[in-house]
């Protein structure tokens, strides 16, 4: 495309820091569901919270939920496999909210049972944070609904296509309970993307037929596997290395743009076929470099890029083309600063709209959307988008490690599974994966490799 691209900047700030200075927050986006009357817990006006993954995403929500609370939020319950996650989680949070934490010794629960120790501490209408890796997402995502408990979990959903069918079925049941259900898609929560979403959809750029996404920036470094070590506890510990515990790089830190795409779209893809590799081994067993190109039903192609080197150009972006126009959707993490262009030429005297002021901040727009549901039992239920958006990031990823041209029905069909009884592990699991003699691991091999 001939589209200048602006260059971005500081893309690898952490996602729960990036807009501290943020004003108020914006009207959350309709959302569906079946209304049923649920007492709140002990007839308390007090929400509780349970907190089931204790590292920098999970003590960030956290943080956000006590910063948009409208009414009281406490944290009642914290679970973790490794117990120095939870006190650091613990002590951080302390700092800054010392007076909405309520967790005695006695609501920390350390281990691989510990998810349900916390959500059992919870009433109707509390809400349990899942912000552990996605390997876990659907087994502690089903166990909230089972106990009637309202959800807020983290991206990214599933590793593979099992675990997401698992997923959309405790979805189907969280509806049918009326649980309120908020999933960390915080960006659908962006008045700036709703902005500039809802004219597209009204025509600004007439048809869509080109979309392309952006995330490229240094990488999660991987060290070799030490000696002695347990090699399960080591990859637990290095998520973002291994596909089988975050679902990768391509999912987990890119599905978001993909959700974004879609939701711009108004549609799902049905096809996928990807180009990657790695050229550096601290990528763990995966690629640091994907190329996707999606295909919607229409024919309308959805290019996504994800490189994660360093000493490379970077940005973190996303764009639309259409009949008549282009878009940018979000030029930086930081501030997505939203436009509109009469051509595919994005320069100053083809823009004929801009969003022009700061985003108001998703990460607690999300927060207060889901808290008010509860509060006034509004529908509000995102687990089911959260599921589908994970098949579409899923089959990027599973055409990119194949080499194989993957389709929706494809994907959400197959039965390849990278851990047989997620259920039953411990840490006297062996590892799914083992690395090499020289403590490294072998990346995906395209024509040879199977994910589906």
């Amino acid at each position: 495309m001939g589209a200048q691209n602006p260059p971005s900047s500081s893309t690898s700030k952490s996602r729960r820091a990036f807009l501290k200075s943020s004003a108020s927050l914006a009207a959350a986006s309709a959302l569906a569901g079946v209304a049923v009357n649920r007492a709140h817990a002990a007839g308390s006006n007090t929400i509780r919270l349970a907190l089931v993954g204790c590292g920098g995403r999970g003590t960030g929500a956290v943080a956000n939920a006590f910063s948009a609370a409208a009414g009281p939020v406490k944290l009642y319950a914290m679970a973790d496999l490794f117990e120095n996650h939870l006190k650091s989680s613990y002590d951080n949070l302390a700092k800054s909210f010392a007076e909405k934490l309520d967790v005695p010794p006695e609501r920390r629960f350390i281990g691989f049972d510990g998810y349900k120790k916390a959500i059992d501490c919870l009433s109707s209408g509390d809400i349990v944070l899942l912000t552990t890796h996605a390997a876990f997402r659907p087994l502690h995502f089903e166990y909230a609904v089972e106990k009637g408990v309202n959800v807020f979990m983290e991206k990214s959903f599933a590793t593979d296509s099992p675990s997401v069918r698992r997923l959309l079925r405790a979805a189907e049941a969280s509806e049918k309970k009326n649980l309120k259900v908020g999933v960390g898609f915080m960006w659908r929560h962006s008045d700036a993307r709703q902005q500039v979403i809802g004219r597209i959809h009204d025509g600004a750029i007439g048809d869509v037929h080109t979309i392309r996404i952006y995330r490229v920036h240094g990488p999660v470094h991987c060290p070799p596997l030490p000696k002695g070590a347990n090699e399960l506890a080591f990859q637990l510990k290095h998520p973002n290395s291994f596909t089988w515990v975050s679902s990768g790089f391509f999912i987990d830190w890119h599905c978001h743009n993909i959700d974004v795409a879609c939701w711009l779209k108004g549609a799902w893809p049905v096809s996928a076929q990807g180009m990657g590799g790695r050229c550096y081994q601290q990528a763990g067993n995966q690629f640091d470099h994907y190329t996707v190109e999606y295909t919607f039903a229409d024919g309308t192609k959805l290019f996504a890029f994800s490189r994660h080197m360093n000493n490379c150009w970077s940005t973190y972006s996303d764009y639309a083309h259409g009949s008549r126009g282009s878009a940018v959707i979000m030029e930086t993490l930081g501030q997505p600063r939203p436009r509109i262009y009469k051509s595919h030429n994005m320069v100053a005297d083809q823009m004929v709209w801009e969003y022009g002021k700061a985003d108001p901040n998703p990460y607690e727009v999300e927060w207060r959307v889901l808290l008010d549901a509860i509060r006034k039992n509004r529908p509000h239920n995102e687990a089911r988008r959260a599921a589908e958006a994970d098949i579409a990031a899923l089959m990027g990823r599973v055409a990119t490690h194949s080499g194989q041209y993957v389709t929706w029905e494809q994907t959400l069909k197959c039965d390849f599974e990278f851990v047989k009884d997620i259920d039953g592990m411990s840490f006297d699991t062996p590892a799914p994966i083992h690395a090499g003699p020289d403590g490294t691991y072998s990346a995906p091999q395209p024509g040879i490799s199977k994910e589906c």
